[in-house]
């Protein structure tokens, strides 16, 4: 039988189920990701499941998107992970070494294995030919435990690359190209890999841009062979002895297709506030630009900031504008400082910021109220840069250079000078001294957990009740974000390990009297919203926060996979309206109405997959799990975390 790489990723690491499309699998997780804006709840799940060692065969922990220090909160809680990380048997890439996703790749990635990550950008090292899925925390915590992640059988989606990147487009163009074609939920329940004899032209970092912004597409993951372009990469990092050619057969079939001619490809840009508003860069010439932001997990490479560095060089950025420059890594920041191309940013007026995440997650570089921020990030969902009233743009390195030398959004291929040709061959992205390996287990048993003040316990919740009453303090439409429900920024992201304080910021720039009315709601509430519900970030706190407050149940036309598992995580009923494509049935249910749900344990206990939501009077309304067993029970249990101990 002919296979494709996802097949032959997946094949190699199935523990449980088959491999059929909408079916319930488990896979063996080689690898673990862990952020520090993530990291401090799984290092709690870690400490309660009594961990000895990992379990994974490589985990680290990640210090790169809570770096700002405007009190001691942040650094409590590296130091905090510091401890984590030697306790459990963990590497620790210290605060100021970079941004995990690239780090990962050029460190410790191997083509053909697992990767989870507690962060949604983890597919990122798809690009080096691994199977990696983004996940809540808790998951990450029970893969490096040795629970296989437990995952619904997506179907592959093939996308055939041909011809040649034309000058002045790059990768990010092919991945917004993707965007405008399909939207930010035309990859829910696929997996994403691509093909073709356009391949040959994209390097390893170019496929990390795509690969890293499929998670924007809804996907679940995205994937790429590990071909001659991959052991280049990893020769770089000296470890050509950790590639394998993984290629798909040649009569290998995928589940649907698509294919992107790269020649017919010109300069994109998503418009505010979706990385699905997508339009040609010429549509929107001409409105004047206040900041280029240049960076991110999206377009971490070498490439993404020389060829900035070349475009400016013996140029100024144009008055009143503001070109920040945020590197991804330390080793890359040398490499920019001693080949001049560092230089050259700073003569011509750039500012340099520290490496890591930053205004990426809202720490810092927030754009002036109303004025257009140009982004190489890979989300500008609202208030995601830290200003609430923000209109932040997506677009590739090369747009947003163009565009802060002339000071109004501006066509690349307008430049007058020849296309700058830079390759990220022989550019390293890591450094292996930059790393704290673990000392051994038995030495790693009797080392202390340093817990600061803002450090508290994960809360405990109990199993699902066969009643709810549940009162409706929020209507919701399309595409909620987990930016939207849980805010980032250096406001709120320092309790993150303080479920109490943060759950303050829920649903801030939606409803900010939502954490009062939650907590008025005597037993429990719940949220209505359209499809798409909790897109974006793997941040657990958009789950958890609001079941510390008492949501019990949230009713929608459709969930983004991670928060939907989070949901189930914590307890959380996912309800989905029996006729999505109806709105009537959304209608009939207003905020401040009382819903009763009889019978909820006793539904998932048989097998149900249909449940009566009681609306008052003779009204109710049908609605579906579309639950496994095992989630079924984690529901009945009252989260991961009481299955797991119930298990035990």
């Amino acid at each position: 039988m002919a296979l494709n790489v996802t097949q032959k990723l997946l094949r190699s690491h199935l523990s449980e189920g088959k491999p059929e499309a909408g079916t319930p699998i488990g896979l063996h997780v080689d690898q673990a990701l862990l952020q520090d804006a993530t990291g401090t709840l799984v290092m709690l799940s870690l400490e309660a499941l009594g961990l000895a060692a990992p379990h994974t065969e490589t985990a680290v922990q990640y210090v790169d998107h809570n770096l700002l220090q405007q009190d001691s909160r942040n650094a409590e809680d590296h130091v905090f992970l510091r401890s984590g990380a030697a306790r459990f048997g963990l590497i620790y890439s210290r605060p100021g070494n970079g941004v995990s996703h690239p780090l990962h790749m050029a460190r410790f990635g191997v083509p053909g294995k697992t990767l989870l990550g507690s962060d949604s950008h983890t597919p990122a090292a798809g690009a080096l030919g691994m199977l990696a899925f983004g996940a809540g925390g808790l998951d990450v915590a029970m893969a490096i435990a040795g629970v296989p992640y437990p995952l619904t059988m997506p179907r592959v989606w093939g996308i055939r690359l041909t011809g040649k990147m034309p000058d002045w487009v790059s990768a990010k163009d092919v991945i917004l190209e993707m965007l405008r074609r399909h939207g930010v939920s035309g990859g829910l329940n696929r997996i994403i890999e691509y093909h073709g004899p356009g391949l040959k032209t994209l390097g390893t970092m170019d496929r990390h841009v795509i690969a890293n912004m499929g998670t924007e597409l809804g996907a679940t993951s995205s994937v790429f062979p590990s071909d001659d372009r991959t052991q280049a990469f990893l020769e770089t990092h000296g470890r050509s002895e950790d590639w394998t050619e993984i290629v798909a057969d040649d009569s290998a079939a995928y589940d649907m297709a698509d294919e992107i001619d790269l020649s017919q490809l010109e300069p994109l840009i998503a418009l505010p506030s979706s990385p699905g508003n997508v339009v040609s860069v010429r549509e929107v010439e001409g409105k004047p630009v206040h900041q280029a932001y240049i960076g991110s997990s999206a377009n971490p490479g070498y490439r993404d900031f020389a060829v900035v560095a070349e475009m400016v060089r013996g140029r100024r950025i144009a008055a009143g504008t503001s070109l920040d420059i945020n590197p991804t890594s330390r080793t890359l920041l040398q490499e920019l400082a001693d080949d001049g191309s560092l230089t050259a940013l700073l003569a011509s007026g750039a500012r340099l910021h520290q490496v890591g995440c930053n205004g990426c997650i809202g720490m810092g570089q927030a754009p002036a109220k109303g004025l257009n921020s140009l982004r190489t990030v890979p989300r500008n969902f609202p208030g995601r840069s830290g200003a609430r009233e923000d209109a932040v743009f997506l677009c590739s390195p090369e747009t947003a250079a163009a565009s802060i030398l002339s000071g109004r959004i501006t066509d690349p291929r307008r430049m007058d000078m020849p296309f700058p040709r830079i390759e990220d061959a022989g550019k390293r992205l890591a450094a292996s001294e930059m790393f704290e390996y673990p000392p051994g287990r038995e030495t790693g048993r009797k080392i202390e957990l340093v817990k600061g003040g803002n450090i508290v316990s994960l809360p405990a919740f109990e199993p699902l009740p066969e009643h709810l009453e549940l009162k409706v303090i929020l209507r919701l439409g399309d595409d909620i974000s987990t930016d939207e429900i849980m805010p980032a920024g250096a406001e709120a992201l320092p309790y993150r390990s303080n479920i109490p304080k943060i759950a303050q910021f829920v649903f801030r720039d939606i409803d900010e009297d939502y954490p009062a009315n939650a907590e008025q709601a005597a037993g429990g509430h719940m949220i209505v919203a359209g499809d798409n519900y909790g897109q974006g970030s793997s941040r657990e706190h958009a789950a958890l926060a609001p079941r510390y407050l008492g949501l019990r149940a949230v009713l929608a036309k459709s969930f983004a996979r991670i928060h939907h598992q989070n949901l189930l995580n914590y307890g959380v009923l996912p309800l989905v309206a029996d006729n999505a494509d109806n709105d009537d049935d959304l209608d009939r249910i207003d905020s401040g109405q009382t819903i009763v749900i009889e019978g909820a344990a006793s539904a998932l206990r048989g097998n149900k997959d249909r449940l009566r939501l009681h609306l008052g009077g003779q009204r109710a309304l049908e609605v579906r799990f579309e639950l496994t067993n095992r989630e079924r029970r984690v529901l009945l249990d009252g989260g991961l975390v009481n299955f797991h101990r119930n298990q035990a």
